[in-house]
């Protein structure tokens, strides 16, 4: 990832800490939440991953197409699971986010983004989608007055909405942070 090592070190965290969250979502009693969470867990991961800064790792050359490969077999799964569920919509145009970043760490010199050759039109999109995703998931996290808190008796951690949102408004922030960094 371009730019200072502080920033993307916090981007690291950011993203390995919401896939070590999701990881524990998948222990979830509901089974949506644990289809779900095995996909969202796979992408902070890969984001932690590909957010090292460029200055501390050098990628290995074949690391972009091993990204490439892993989210387009992804991208495949989220695009079947789509039939089903229309969420995984998102974790399509997420796998295919991941995908292009690959792609287009391999095809820039020095291994990464696009090298003030201006916004790509495919870059712009996908900044758009998750710019949105991001206002709306933060929308959602915002309580509606006079809505109670939430079920009575105890949720584990795994099963609680709230969190699960977050962890979501914190992976489409971390999207828009490495899609501007391209």
């Amino acid at each position: 990832m371009h730019g200072p090592a502080s920033p993307g070190w916090l981007l690291v965290a950011l993203c390995a800490a919401t896939g070590a969250y999701c990881l524990l979502r998948m222990r979830s009693g509901v089974e949506e939440q644990r289809r779900s969470a095995g996909t969202e867990a796979l992408m902070g991961f890969g984001m932690a991953a590909m957010a090292v800064p460029a200055a501390v790792f050098a990628p290995p050359p074949w690391a972009a197409a091993a990204y490439a490969t892993v989210f387009g077999g992804a991208a495949l799964r989220a695009l079947w699971a789509a039939r089903a569920d229309a969420h995984h919509l998102h974790h399509l145009v997420g796998d295919t986010a991941m995908v292009y970043m690959a792609l287009a760490m391999a095809g820039s010199p020095g291994g990464h983004g696009h090298g003030g050759s201006g916004v790509p039109a495919l870059t712009g999109v996908l900044l758009l989608y998750f710019s949105g995703y991001v206002l709306l998931s933060g929308a959602r996290l915002v309580p509606v007055a006079g809505t109670p808190a939430g079920p009575g008796g105890a949720v584990a951690w795994g099963d609680r909405p709230e969190l699960s949102r977050a962890c979501r408004l914190s992976m489409g922030i971390a999207m828009v942070a490495m899609l501007l960094t391209l």
